[in-house]
C-alpha cells in the first residue's frame, strides 16, 4: 500500500481540499480526523469532530482508542486500497497515524501550501475562526446521526471517475457526485448549541396559520437540545375526512421550516389530536375560550 500524507496547519482547508486532491491523484482512500473514507463513503472509524472536548478530539484523530483503531485496521485489510492519503497537521502526526494503523511509512508528502494560495488559506482560517466551520469529506446523510444540530451546509462537488469505477473520459453521471459536509464540532468554542423554546413556538404558529380553518394549536412541546430535538404539537381539529391530511401537512411544514430556519436536525415532529370540534363554528368558539 502506498501512503501519501497531506499536511497543513489546522483551519487552512485540508479537509476541503482533500477530496479534489485525491481525485486528481487517483487516490480513493482517505484517513481524516479519525475516519477511514473509501470511495467517498465512511466505512470505519469515529469522527474527532463529534468529541465533546479538544483532548478527546485529538485522541480520536490519532487513533488512541483501541476499538476505533482496530475497526479501521480491519477495514483497511478488507478494502486494501492501493494508495491511502493521511491528513494531519504535521509530518509527525501523519507518521504517528501510519504507525498506529500498522501501515507502511509515508512514501510521499504533500503540503497545503503546495496546492493552495495564501489568500485561500487565509479565507479558510477566517471561516474557522469566525464561524467555527469544519469540513468532513463525506456525504451529509452519513453524518446526521452524529452531528444532529451542527450542520452548516453540504458542499457538493463533481467527483472524478477515479473515486468511482469508471476511468474513461465519458460524461459524468449522478453517481459521480460526492459531498463535503460543513459542520460545527461539539468542542467548538461556540459551545453547546440550544434553541430557545419561544423560537420553536413562533415557527410552529406561523406554519399553522394556513390550517387555521381546520386546526387550533392547543400546546407546543419541544426539547431545545441539539442532540435530541423532538417536537410534539397538540391540536384541536374539526371532525371531518380531511383531519388526518391537515395534520400530516402541518407536521411536514413544521419539519421543513425548523430544519431550514435553524439548521438543526430534527429527531421527530409529532402532531397529536387532543380534541375534536363538530364544525368550524364550534372550532372558533373553542378558540375564543382558549
Amino acid at each position: 500500500m502506498n501512503i501519501v500524507s497531506f499536511t497543513g496547519k489546522s483551519g487552512t482547508g485540508k479537509s476541503f481540499q482533500a477530496t479534489a486532491l485525491a481525485q486528481k491523484r487517483n487516490i480513493n482512500a482517505i484517513i481524516d480526523d479519525g475516519l477511514f473514507i473509501y470511495k467517498g463513503q465512511i466505512v470505519a472509524g469515529s469522527s474527532a469532530k463529534k468529541c465533546a472536548t479538544k483532548t478527546g478530539a485529538i485522541k480520536t484523530a490519532l487513533f488512541y482508542y483501541q476499538n476505533q483503531r482496530e475497526e479501521v485496521i480491519e477495514a483497511l485489510a478488507k478494502y486494501q486500497p492501493e494508495t491511502l492519503m493521511i491528513l494531519g497537521t504535521s509530518d509527525r502526526m501523519t507518521d504517528w497515524i501510519a504507525s498506529a494503523l500498522n501501515l507502511p511509512p509515508v512514501g510521499e508528502r504533500i503540503y497545503i501550501e503546495d496546492i493552495t494560495t495564501e489568500k485561500e488559506r487565509q479565507t479558510a482560517a477566517n471561516r474557522r475562526m469566525r464561524q467555527g466551520e469544519h469540513v468532513i469529506p463525506a456525504p451529509v446523510a452519513q453524518l446526521r446521526r452524529d452531528f444532529a444540530g451542527y450542520f452548516m451546509n453540504p458542499l457538493k462537488i463533481i467527483r472524478d471517475f477515479a473515486m468511482g469505477t469508471n476511468v474513461g473520459g465519458a460524461a459524468k453521471t449522478e453517481e459521480d457526485v460526492s459531498e463535503r459536509t460543513v459542520v460545527r464540532p461539539r468542542f467548538s468554542y461556540f459551545g453547546t448549541f440550544k434553541i430557545n423554546e419561544q423560537v420553536l413556538r413562533d415557527i410552529i404558529v406561523i406554519c399553522a396559520e394556513k390550517y387555521s380553518d381546520s386546526l387550533i394549536i392547543v400546546d407546543r412541546l419541544g426539547t431545545g437540545k441539539t442532540s435530541n430535538l423532538a417536537i410534539t404539537i397538540d391540536v384541536m381539529a374539526i371532525k371531518d375526512s380531511e383531519t388526518i391530511n391537515k395534520c400530516l401537512g402541518l407536521q411536514k411544514d413544521v419539519y421543513k421550516a425548523i430544519s431550514k430556519m435553524t439548521s438543526f436536525t430534527l429527531e421527530s415532529v409529532n402532531v397529536r389530536v387532543k380534541d375534536l370540534a363538530k364544525d368550524r363554528e364550534d372550532l372558533y368558539v373553542r378558540k375564543l375560550h382558549q
